[in-house]
């Protein structure tokens, strides 16, 4: 406890600062080329931009996501003389390269593979890889949160599209649900992609659900809505991250909430970076954003990681980071330690924080 407070105070210094030591080389592994280069492109102004500003070196290595790169990938980042790598927008790139950059005590940020087999393997070996992406586990971990907080004395409805993710996400919520004793009064599968939902929007006021969550994509809970107002049923629905998606060819109705990750431009830490990168042509978006904080969390440690002489994937793990997506800790897993999925409502075109319980 005592080694993470000094941890956290160490941070907080200035990177320029004397009890620092100078800041490491960091390899940014990201796509420069094919179908994910626009991603790449982000990832690299994101992390180019903080590198400038804390006067670090950055070795941008092309990452192609193939099957079997991980090794090569692995032996160009050691070979480059990075002391840390981050990135990785494919498990592919991690696939057979953690253990390369294991043995070379070279800690790997990913800011967007969810693979849960990654961290298994990390976890049983001993790699030293963190994850700035949520966890598998966390999506339905909020909506249980959300669910059991604010319709704990209402009837709800647990309904799915059938593809895999709508299945296995409301089958977790049911589980996580009545485990505490919270049951649904209606479950079911409806089909996707349809014109008009009528025929379920009217199922559910039959059951008595007044409360619906909705394991299906954004257009799919936009004619629901459309179509329970239609039918002057009031029903309050919720829906997890694939309702964060562009408002089409049916606008989804102000006051459907849903279980997203919020826009890191929203964040207060990022108004000043945000308007920087503006100003030099970048537009903040994607992953701009999170590759600059990853390259900040990298550099902030390795000032403690030097102060308190410990190896650089040790205080990765140990620090409390203030980055431009917020503050970035990590748990006994190398997870985030805070579920990053936050509560939020359609108003006006865009998704905000809601002012107070659904009802």
């Amino acid at each position: 406890m005592l080694r993470r407070m000094l941890l956290s105070v160490l941070v907080g210094l200035s990177p320029a600062s004397s009890a620092l030591a100078e800041g490491p080389k960091i390899a940014l592994v990201a796509p420069q080329t094919g179908p994910f280069a626009i991603l790449g492109t982000q990832m690299r102004e994101g992390a180019t931009f903080a590198a400038r500003r804390q006067g670090l070196e950055l070795a941008v290595i092309d990452e192609t996501c193939e099957p079997g790169s991980g090794p090569a990938l692995a032996r160009e980042i050691r070979e480059s003389g990075a002391k840390a790598a981050v990135g990785f927008l494919c498990s592919e790139s991690l696939d057979g390269g953690l253990v390369v950059l294991s043995e070379a005590g070279i800690p790997a940020l990913s800011l967007s593979v969810r693979w849960k087999g990654v961290r298994e393997d990390a976890i049983k070996n001993g790699w030293p890889f963190y994850r700035m992406a949520p966890a598998t586990e966390d999506e339905a971990q909020k909506l249980a949160e959300v669910i059991l907080r604010d319709w704990s004395g209402d009837a709800f409805a647990l309904i799915e599209d059938g593809t895999i993710h709508g299945r296995e996400l409301a089958e977790t919520l049911r589980n996580s649900l009545e485990e505490r004793g919270l049951k649904p009064v209606f479950t079911d599968t409806f089909r996707p992609g349809q014109e008009q939902q009528v025929a379920l929007v009217r199922r559910l006021k039959k059951a008595g659900a007044t409360h619906v969550f909705v394991g299906g994509d954004r257009n799919d809970a936009a004619i629901i809505a459309r179509d329970a107002a239609a039918e002057n049923i009031t029903l309050t629905l919720l829906g997890g991250e694939s309702l964060n998606a562009a408002d089409r060819p049916v606008p989804l109705a102000d006051g459907v909430r849903a279980v997203i990750l919020p826009d890191e431009q929203d964040q207060p830490a990022a108004k000043e970076v945000a308007a920087e990168l503006k100003a030099a042509g970048v537009e903040p978006e994607g992953y701009v954003l999170p590759a600059y904080a990853a390259v900040t969390v990298v550099a902030q440690a390795a000032g403690a990681a030097a102060a308190l002489g410990m190896p650089l994937a040790q205080a990765i793990g140990e620090t409390h980071v203030d980055t431009v997506i917020g503050p970035i800790a990590f748990d006994e897993n190398h997870e985030l330690s805070e579920n990053p999925y936050r509560l939020m409502e359609w108003r006006g075109g865009r998704f905000v924080e809601p002012s107070a319980p659904a009802q």
